[in-house]
């Protein structure tokens, strides 16, 4: 009885234990770094124009059109690239597909020397690809995940790419925007507003990283605060050159 005791405890100590950050970031990494550039460009973009001693109406003008123009680039761009993604990866599905269909023995015994590459029995590693190989759907699905290291079944969505790249893009450039269309007049709660954002999405990524979330914050902050800091002295220097 002790040792029955004894082994659950290990199994459930281990599984405990045994439990690893998602390595792929699911749909945070890219919501928190699609608001993050977002937030880096609209706040760079409005302080090298506000560095250039405008008026706020420009700087507000100028926020809005990086705000939409910064959105519709990226959602545009992620819905070519996911899409091209996509019908590669179908293409080489259909090739899988008719190599199965043409030669379903040369495909089975393929399927049985991979797993004999990989330690298994010849006589079970043939069992194993035969029993798999009788159903054409799984025996694609296996064949795509071992030579193609894809799942046919969970392709990502152009669409779905393209809003969420927008949703989150429009979200972190807005941020900077916030305090002058609240009435703000003055560039330097726009700048502390998105510098607070920008720590809060570092933070956010440490999440799915190595790092603790006050290193990942900070560094976050130092970056974007450098690039708005370049933008407003170019911005201070062409406006004087020009004025």
């Amino acid at each position: 009885m002790a040792i029955i005791e004894t082994e659950a405890a290990l199994h459930d100590a281990h599984r405990d234990n045994h439990t690893h950050r998602d390595v792929n970031g699911g749909w945070l990494r890219p919501a928190v770094f699609g608001a993050m550039d977002g937030l880096v460009s609209n706040l760079a973009l409005m302080t090298g124009v506000a560095g250039g001693d405008v008026s706020q109406q420009t700087i507000v003008i100028a926020g809005l059109s990086g705000l939409a123009a910064g959105a519709f680039s990226m959602a545009a761009g992620e819905y070519t690239s996911v899409a091209s993604q996509r019908e590669l990866v179908e293409a080489e599905l259909d090739v899988e597909r008719r190599e199965l269909r043409k030669h379903p023995a040369d495909e089975e015994r393929e399927l049985a020397e991979l797993y004999m590459s990989r330690g298994v029995e010849p006589e079970l590693a043939r069992e194993v690809a035969r029993q798999l190989s009788q159903d054409p759907e799984q025996a694609l699905e296996i064949h795509a995940r071992e030579e193609l290291g894809i799942d046919p079944s969970d392709l990502p969505s152009p669409t779905v790419a393209a809003v969420s790249s927008f949703g989150s893009f429009a979200l972190g450039a807005l941020l900077p925007l916030l305090p002058y269309l609240l009435g703000a007049s003055a560039l330097w709660p726009a700048v502390l507003l998105a510098l607070v954002g920008l720590f809060a999405c570092g933070a956010i990524v440490a999440k799915v990283t190595a790092r603790s979330w006050w290193f990942s914050g900070l560094r976050q902050l130092a970056l974007g605060g450098a690039a708005a800091g370049v933008t407003y002295l170019l911005g201070t220097l062409f406006g004087t050159a020009v004025g």
